[in-house]
């Protein structure tokens, strides 16, 4: 199927891209397809901010659209930055920024009390309005400092996930503590929130795309 990707982020795009292509789909960006679309992002959840993109990309694209929103909610911030992940300081997509404001809000945090989570909200959405929504979420840790790695984008260097994917496509603990940015795109894809929403999404998409 010609799937639209409802992104201009250009680390989320290469992971739906990788993702969808393994499930047997083409991906097809705005680009691509002659768009130039950012719509607002006014919901108060990642399903609502995943929907308004899903719905303006379909409409300007006349193709399947999916679409993701998805953030990082810490424990000791009472789930923030959560749906504000992308401008938590203050403009959009500032990755460096974002990062330094997290390391800031957690400096006094001690370890055992960095629980986070981070949440995708997956909008599938056919032109003729139908949608289909799956979440997925990934539990971790909030690191001390940056973990870089060559992978990764967005909070990833400061997020240590709980599992990590293994080369039969299991999953085992995360014992090394390696960031999601340390891992490589297979062990991060067969665990992160963003893999967990797409792989329900697989699951439920055959018996949707067959519902009247």
């Amino acid at each position: 199927m010609k799937i639209c990707a409802a992104t201009g982020n250009p680390g989320k795009l290469k992971e739906l891209r990788r993702i969808l292509e393994a499930q047997g789909h083409q991906v097809l960006s705005q680009k691509e397809l002659g768009l130039d679309l950012d719509p607002e992002e006014t919901g108060t959840t990642f399903a609502e901010n995943a929907a308004i993109k899903a719905a303006a990309f379909a409409a300007a694209s006349g193709l399947p659209t999916v679409a993701d929103d998805s953030g990082l909610c810490v424990e000791a911030l009472d789930g923030a930055p959560g749906v504000y992940s992308a401008r938590y300081c203050g403009h959009h997509g500032d990755d460096e920024a974002n990062n330094d404001k997290l390391l800031e809000a957690m400096r006094d945090v001690p370890a055992g009390k960095r629980g986070a989570k981070f949440v995708s909200a997956v909008c599938f959405r056919m032109p003729d309005g139908r949608t289909l929504t799956c979440m997925g979420e990934c539990p971790g840790q909030v690191a001390f400092d940056r973990q870089p790695g060559d992978y990764g984008f967005g909070y990833d260097p400061l997020f240590i996930p709980d599992e990590r994917g293994t080369a039969d496509g299991g999953k085992r603990p995360n014992t090394e503590g390696d960031s999601y940015a340390q891992l490589t795109p297979d062990e991060k894809d067969a665990i992160s929130h963003r893999g967990r929403a797409l792989e329900a999404l697989e699951a439920r998409l055959e018996a949707f795309l067959q519902e009247k």
